[in-house]
């Protein structure tokens, strides 16, 4: 299943260097905020009801 590009990926302020996603100077507010969120909701790793939210305990025989 493809995943959502986030839409402040499409402005032309968005600098999309690997392992360090920012903004340009001069940025729009709610286009900051937007890349704050997003950032930040990819560090809550197990979030409930999210796919990486499932947890399968290892089978044991």
């Amino acid at each position: 299943m493809p995943r959502i590009r986030p839409e402040f990926t499409k402005s032309p302020y968005f600098v999309d260097e690997p392992g360090n996603w920012h903004l340009k100077p001069g940025a729009p507010k709610d286009l900051q905020v937007e890349l704050t969120n997003y950032l930040n909701n990819l560090e809550e790793i197990e979030q409930p009801g999210t796919i990486n939210g499932i947890q399968i305990e290892p089978y044991e025989r």
